[in-house]
């Protein structure tokens, strides 16, 4: 058991491994990353793997395009076979509230750099031969965005963090942060204690706990999500697009020889339950309908259920907590944090390192909240 460490990073997904790795190739020493089960054992393993930059929020459209660079050369560093497929995402916008703004969105991702545009239905028709254009205005595409593999990203990302000299410590529980007046002093494991005076939370539905163990309140609340992985579909389209019926959020995009599909439940109650039910079929099955019938002839051949991180804004809590000292977190990111894992890596270790990220994350800072300064993220899948 490591008895010390520089930095202590708390979660094993996506967030945390990437910000270990950042940490550790930019030369902080000693470190250590504290996941309680497996690498990407929580929400990122049952995420559906979308990459994209298209955004309503100017700093999400950053941290996606930031992290859109690094997924296509992540082959390169830190090294790793993600399962990368630029094919694009394509929202399906079917009442003119949506394309008004989809139009205010795509104008926001352009000046930015993001080629994003608005085409007709025939066009995304042709881009996404499963749907149908019934009732359909318009529909925003950016052939940028895409999706790939999370587990490979974890991996790859711990990997790197272990080569550039950081600890990886699995099947560790985090139990307690110890203090001393506003200074964190240490981090207490199920097995054993870890001196530091800094602590990253990245521990996604889990974070309000952790924060609590250092009197910071991180309003994050846990989601059920489910996903359905279909038979193989005779003829998919080789290049076929992440594809959003912004309406009733039913999205499915290429798995294999079949699909990967999923969509929101209203009715789903904050905790942490991860059990699969069907009580959400009659919703997708009305939705699939409406959009995309033919969807409703494949066989559904597996499928699983995980956690969002929600907040109240839907946008992430990216900072450095003002009542304890060296305290930083990343956190609530409502759905859209694997695929910004590595922008936000890059930003957690200039907020560490006392360098001004390449992006000012401070109106994602939790006391935006106790301001009264929501900043609501409307792209939602």
């Amino acid at each position: 058991m490591t008895g010390s460490a520089r930095v202590v990073v708390i979660g094993g997904g996506v967030m945390g491994t990437s910000i270990a790795y950042h940490l550790a190739r930019a030369g902080v020493p000693d470190v250590v990353l504290v996941e309680r089960d497996e690498l990407a054992s929580g929400s990122t393993s049952r995420a559906a793997g979308g990459v994209r930059a298209q955004f309503s929020d100017e700093l999400n459209i950053q941290l996606g395009a930031r992290s859109l660079e690094a997924f296509a050369r992540f082959g390169e560093e830190p090294g790793q076979d993600i399962g990368l497929r630029r094919v694009g995402y394509l929202f399906l916008l079917s009442t003119p509230e949506e394309v008004a703004a989809f139009e205010d969105g795509v104008r926001r991702q352009n000046a930015l750099g993001v080629p994003s545009r608005l085409i007709d239905p025939a066009e995304a028709q042709r881009l996404s031969p499963l749907i149908t254009t019934d009732g359909l205005l318009a529909a925003a595409f950016s052939p940028d965005d895409g999706h790939c593999t999370p587990e490979s990203v974890v991996q790859g990302y711990a990997a790197g963090a272990r080569r550039y000299g950081a600890t990886v410590l699995r099947h560790r529980e985090v139990t307690g942060i110890e203090t001393r007046g506003d200074e964190i002093t240490a981090v207490v494991t199920s097995q054993g204690r870890i001196a530091t005076d800094t602590v990253v939370c990245a521990a996604g539905a889990w974070s309000r706990a952790v924060g609590a163990m250092v009197g910071v309140d991180l309003p994050v609340e846990p989601l059920r999500r489910q996903i359905a992985v279909t038979e193989a579909v005779p003829g998919l389209p080789p290049d076929l697009p992440m594809t959003i019926d912004f309406t009733t959020s039913l999205y499915f995009h290429s798995e294999g020889p079949g699909l990967l599909l999923g969509m929101s439940d209203p009715d789903e109650i904050p905790g942490f339950a991860t059990t699969s039910h069907d009580r959400w079929i009659p919703r997708l099955s009305e939705a699939m309908e409406r959009r995309a019938p033919a969807l409703l002839d494949l066989r559904r051949t597996g499928g699983w259920a995980g956690l969002y991180e929600i907040t109240p804004d839907h946008n992430a809590l990216i900072g450095e907590a003002r009542s304890c000292a060296r305290f930083l977190y990343a956190t609530g990111f409502s759905g859209h944090g694997f695929l910004q894992g590595p922008a936000v890596g890059e930003v957690i270790r200039d907020l560490y390192l006392g360098r001004v990220p390449f992006v000012d994350i401070s109106p994602l800072s939790v006391e935006r909240f106790t301001a009264d300064a929501p900043r609501p993220e409307v792209n939602l899948v």
